[in-house]
């Protein structure tokens, strides 16, 4: 029998409905923007989603369950303290990001202009290099929620490697 390589991958997937505000978190960056999104944290669709995806290459759940929603601790929340934490838990682990790549999807704001920005905060709160983070951005053609500008979605995925 050979053995399991050491590595881990992970997925995650988040969404949120606009609401009342003036910006949106993205990807640990604040972008102004004429509606805010209906969450109990800042509602970081990129960061919730890159959370979800190295919890589950670790397969310890979600941030659901790590961050409940009716937990008063975590109303209004930097998504950024999510992520950091969610780096302890796999640091205690003995694993470390090795990249992640993350697509968000939605008609505005437009996201490229702001990638750099993100890439930067995201590689700083996982003390890695910005070229192991993507950001990249889709519409979705009109269609659906994110189509009618009713909110905001996010995917990621990431590799975990041993530290």
């Amino acid at each position: 029998m050979s053995a399991i390589p050491s590595f881990r991958i992970g997925q995650g997937i988040d969404v949120h409905a606009f609401g009342d505000g003036d910006h949106v978190m993205v990807g640990g960056v604040r972008i102004a923007h004429g509606r805010g999104v209906l969450a109990h944290s800042d509602g970081d669709v990129a960061l919730h989603a890159l959370c979800d995806a190295m919890l589950g290459a670790l397969a310890l759940g979600d941030i659901g369950v790590h961050f409940p929603p009716g937990d008063d601790r975590w109303k209004g929340a930097d998504s950024r303290v999510l992520l950091r934490h969610c780096k302890a838990l796999l640091a205690a682990r003995g694993w470390q990001l090795g990249n992640a790549d993350i697509t968000v999807i939605c008609e505005q704001p437009k996201i490229a202009p702001h990638a750099g920005a993100m890439r930067a905060a995201i590689a700083s709160d996982l003390g890695l290099e910005p070229d192991r983070i993507s950001i990249k951005a889709t519409t979705s053609e009109r269609l659906g929620f994110t189509g009618r500008g009713e909110g905001i979605a996010a995917q990621a995925v990431c590799l975990l490697v041993p530290a």
